[in-house]
């Protein structure tokens, strides 16, 4: 059986067609315009590419993804414009007459992280991208997080001196949440082009503390057996230690766990799969639409 995956996020999609890293037919990437467009040139490539057994997306959000609910596979609340109130699965669906499988762009990219990748035999785990925005899911107990709608790490509360640091944030729900402080577009409003390398380095370890104090909040309430960071923004290479010795410290020795003191290397980690984590993690998502 063949499967279709596509990681839609809020600046490109990516659509593939395989089973899963080793077996990649085909794949294409285009940037997300307005819906009409963006969804009709997935539905175009996989219709050009021959039959499909399922269809899984991982897909920006908020999206409705609970089965029962009458706005399944819907986009809801986004802050980017045009897509909000977007029906994706029921274009696709109309379009291609396969089964279907969806959930948020960062649960899709734990599945691939889970079959393949850095989470390989864990139960409970935390993906989270950084990247124009901030994004985060996993598995508990062996399954997807999802409860009353589906994890909005980027949407935490986090500490903010107003002295140290007077930008009010950019999420345009709540200012100055994680996202807000923290993301991709939060870096490039605050900051701009770079003025020096050390107002870089300043820039990154801001940067650090806002993602450190975010994951002790994490840790502290789903108790993760590892966290993974993706995502644009981790690309940058000294975060992931500052993030690595900042969360020791927060952790400030309460947690008798060799992962929060001297075993931090493997416990904060980078996708295994790369930028592929979330499509292929989607191929997982077509197969389980199956099930």
């Amino acid at each position: 059986m063949t499967f279709g995956g596509i990681e839609a996020g809020g600046t490109k999609w990516v659509c593939a067609i395989g089973t899963g890293p080793a077996d990649i037919l085909e794949t294409v990437t285009f940037p997300t315009t307005h819906p009409e467009e963006t969804i009709a040139r997935a539905a175009k490539f996989f219709s050009a590419n021959g039959s499909l057994a399922a269809l899984g997306i991982g897909s920006f959000g908020p999206i409705d993804v609970r089965r029962t609910s009458p706005t399944w596979g819907r986009i809801t609340t986004t802050p980017k414009p045009g897509w909000g109130d977007t029906d994706v699965v029921a274009v696709l669906g109309a379009s291609l007459d396969v089964p279907i499988g969806v959930d948020t762009d960062v649960n899709a990219a734990a599945l691939g992280e889970h079959r393949w990748g850095a989470a390989r035999g864990l139960e409970t785990f935390c993906y989270i991208t950084v990247g124009t925005g901030i994004g985060g899911g996993g598995m508990a107990n062996g399954r997807l997080m999802h409860g009353l709608l589906h994890p909005e790490l980027g949407h935490m509360r986090v500490p903010h001196d107003r002295a140290l640091d007077p930008f009010d944030g950019v999420c345009p729900y709540h200012g100055d949440c994680l996202e807000g402080l923290a993301s991709g577009e939060a870096i490039h409003r605050r900051w701009g082009a770079f003025a020096d390398d050390g107002e870089r380095a300043r820039a990154y370890e801001l940067e650090a503390d806002y993602l450190s104090l975010g994951l002790l909040n994490v840790i502290c309430t789903l108790s993760p057996e590892r966290i993974i960071l993706g995502g644009g923004v981790m690309k940058e290479q000294s975060l992931l230690p500052l993030i690595r010795a900042r969360v020791r410290g927060l952790a400030a020795g309460y947690f008798e766990a060799p992962q929060l003191a001297e075993a931090i290397d493997d416990y904060v980690v980078a996708p295994e799969l790369g930028d592929r984590a979330g499509v292929l993690g989607a191929l997982e998502l077509a197969r389980l639409a199956l099930a």
